[in-house]
């Protein structure tokens, strides 16, 4: 079969495939190959005792399959990828074709956002490919065989199941002879079935994801920071002298979905107590600070008080990756760009500072930095006090280390302009019966800033884990500035909490939790408050 193949090379007797797909079109011959794309996030089960887990679901069906379960041997639960199995005969067919794709076919044009048109066009291409060969296949063998075509050449190889797996937030590989691992949205670190045994083939898929980042790796340039077209962000090594186990890749998958400020209530990260105080705060134009660990859940935070922006607010959002969602119309989205060049040159480049300076040009109501950890800081709150309000985050683990990074360099703030920071609201990883949960572990009101960089703070809201409830008391500085700037009543402001709080919980209980939903309903409080409360049968 081979033979066969290398003789076409050499007669060039089908280079021009698309010249012959011209041809078939008016043929009206059927493709039979479809992929489901629109298919929806599978409810996993609530178990107990995960010893007792054994699910499936699909992630490209009607092709591809997770199967979770627990390992007896090893005492976890295991990941696995269950994709169509190929025999001998169907293998050698496969390294056939494939063969066929890589010299005959152009793909360099290949783009997730038209998988529909490629998965027809690479079809068209493989049964020109199948007939000029004399193969022929059944039905069953044919849709196996067009699977891992798609898979490998428009799809991201072995990890192609894991990339349309809407529970997994990062892939990690660390190298040759070593199982994969993903971090699941429920259970936490999970080994996988996927392995890397040829150091060709991973070096190979290294490289073919620097591709799609629109970057180079290579042995000058052995790391490689991108992004994906999806959004999802990746870090890569290429070579045994920077990582002993040789190339490597982690992927930070970028989330199909925004969760509602309900929907954080639902998965007990926040309670109705501290959204209604974040609401308020928010539209009263106070300058929030996320912070927490790597994978805390500090963006997905900064979408849920951002929902509570007024609709008609003039916002500007600056990431590194764009993962801020908002629903509101008069919001300027804008995201960093890396330059070119060799020797250290950085032509083109667009930083967070460059986008930050210029935001402050377009008049917003409010600004969204993705994290700050160096000059843009300066921008930031150089801004906040000349009175645009401001969120974003940072990688701190508490108030003392927040004020310590944002004195020091590369930020170099002074103590009062530390001080226009209102709130400070910590996030974290967390067990809560033996599982991984995130919450906001407490939200800290920044009263004073010493010249020896301490800080006095008000904690108006604290996790108590032992009990794993929301404490609170009515004491906070916040809402004191917001009285005296405003000239409302304390007592009033105190009523509009107690309001909101009745509201999101009553939301809550009657199950709308989706983004849409929740945020249509308080963009229609800020228009009519009234109708609002009627609806739910609050007055």
């Amino acid at each position: 079969m081979l033979d066969k193949l290398n003789s076409l090379f050499k007669r060039k007797k089908i280079i021009d495939v698309d010249e012959k797909i011209k041809k078939t079109n008016g043929q009206n011959e059927q493709l039979i190959f479809k992929i489901d794309f629109s298919s929806q996030k599978p409810e996993l089960p609530e178990i107990e005792d995960q010893t007792k887990l054994d699910f499936r679901y699909g992630v490209i069906i009607p092709f591809a399959y997770i199967h979770l379960s627990w390992d007896d041997v090893h005492n976890e639960i295991v990941y696995g990828v269950e994709e169509p199995i190929l025999d001998v005969h169907e293998k050698e067919i496969l390294n056939t074709l494939e063969q066929g794709v890589q010299e005959l076919i152009d793909i360099s044009f290949v783009n997730v956002d038209q998988k529909e048109v490629l998965i027809e066009y690479l079809e068209k291409n493989i049964r020109i490919l199948l007939k000029e060969l004399g193969i022929e296949l059944n039905r069953n063998s044919y849709l196996k065989l067009m699977y891992y075509i798609y898979r490998d050449f428009i799809g991201m190889n072995k990890i192609e199941p894991l990339m349309n797996d809407q529970y997994i937030e990062d892939i990690e590989c660390n190298g040759i002879k070593t199982p994969l691992y993903i971090v699941h949205r429920k259970f936490g670190n999970i080994r996988t079935n996927i392995v890397y045994d040829d150091f060709d083939e991973l070096t190979g898929f290294v490289e073919k994801l620097s591709q799609k980042c629109g970057k180079y790796i290579s042995y000058a340039n052995p790391i490689m920071d991108g992004r994906l077209p999806d959004g999802s962000r990746v870090n890569a090594t290429y070579t045994e002298d920077v990582t002993s186990k040789g190339p490597t890749f982690s992927i930070r998958m970028f989330t199909r979905e925004a969760w509602s400020p309900v929907k954080l209530m639902q998965v007990g990260t926040v309670s109705a107590e501290i959204l209604a105080y974040l609401w308020i705060a928010v539209e009263h134009g106070t300058n929030i600070l996320v912070v927490g660990g790597t994978g805390s859940g500090k963006t997905t935070i900064i979408n849920c008080i951002a929902s509570f922006i007024k609709p008609e607010a003039r916002i500007v959002s600056i990431e590194d990756t764009k993962e801020i969602r908002l629903m509101h119309e008069n919001w300027l989205p804008s995201v960093a760009r890396s330059g070119t060049g060799v020797g250290g040159e950085n032509i083109g480049e667009i930083t967070l500072f460059d986008l930050l300076k210029a935001s402050f040009r377009q008049r917003p109501d409010y600004v969204i930095v993705g994290e700050i950890r160096g000059q843009e800081a300066n921008v930031l709150f150089q801004g906040m006090a000349s009175g645009h309000s401001g969120l974003s985050t940072m990688h701190a683990d508490d108030v003392k280390t927040v004020i310590r990074r944002l004195e020091t360099p590369p930020i170099n703030l002074s103590p009062s302009l530390v001080e226009i920071l209102d709130i400070v609201c910590l996030v974290s990883y967390a067990k809560v019966k033996n599982r991984d949960a995130r919450k906001v572990r407490a939200i800290q009101e920044i009263i004073k800033v010493s010249g020896s960089g301490e800080a006095e703070v008000n904690t108006p809201f604290q996790w108590d884990p032992r009990r794993n409830i929301f404490m609170f008391k009515r004491d906070s500085v916040v809402f004191n500035k917001i009285v005296q700037k405003k000239g409302i009543t304390f007592d009033e402001l105190q009523k509009e909490f107690e309001i909101r709080r009745s509201l999101l919980n009553f939301i809550y209980k009657k199950g709308i939790i989706e983004f849409e939903d929740v945020q249509s309903i308080i963009n229609q409080y800020y228009k009519n408050k009234n109708t609002v409360l009627k609806r739910f049968g609050l007055i």
